[in-house]
């Protein structure tokens, strides 16, 4: 079942709507996972040209639209036409969906960056087909964007908070 998201968790007043208003397609997502101390690491996804989000959240599962741990905070926007077109976005999309149904998740080297790669190699992304989990994570990593100001606190303020408290305290012994 497809979720729906109320437009509230996308921005704030302040912070504008930067993403999600309505289906976006040909995107990469990132959600991140440990931001307590590190607020790199997280998990992708990709969607397919009707803007559903695709990720490979366990062992022989694809999640479709519901990402495994929560909605996206980043994402980067790719140009579709640069692979030929919806059409083939989609049919690289699907060929990685159908791999990764039939694999094992493994947290340090067949994961969901790995599924997103075989999905850019499949399609040939800026003409490279060695596309790999760590291209993947440096790609939305350097290049991503934030949904919003909300986004960017939920991911950096836990982190920031933590060791704000720890400097203070080794400054004061």
């Amino acid at each position: 079942m497809p979720l729906t998201r109320n437009p509230i968790d996308f921005h704030t007043p302040l912070c504008g709507l930067l993403f999600l208003s309505s289906r976006t397609s040909g995107i990469l997502v990132f959600q991140y996972l440990l931001r307590w101390l590190f607020p790199l690491i997280g998990h992708t996804g990709i969607t397919n040209s009707k803007g559903l989000i695709y990720d490979f959240a366990g062992p022989y599962f694809i999640s479709e639209d519901n990402m495994a741990f929560g909605w996206p905070t980043r994402y980067l926007q790719l140009d579709m036409d640069s692979v030929g077109g919806a059409e083939n976005w989609d049919r690289a999309v699907y060929e990685a969906n159908t791999k990764y149904k039939g694999r094992m998740h493994n947290l340090f080297c067949d994961n969901c960056h790995s599924h997103v790669a075989y999905a850019l190699n499949e399609m040939g992304y800026k003409g490279s087909t060695s596309w790999n989990m760590y291209s993947v994570g440096c790609l939305i990593g350097f290049r991503g964007r934030f949904l919003g100001c909300l986004s960017f606190l939920r991911t950096f303020g836990p982190c920031l908070a933590i060791f704000s408290v720890l400097i203070a305290i080794f400054c004061l012994l």
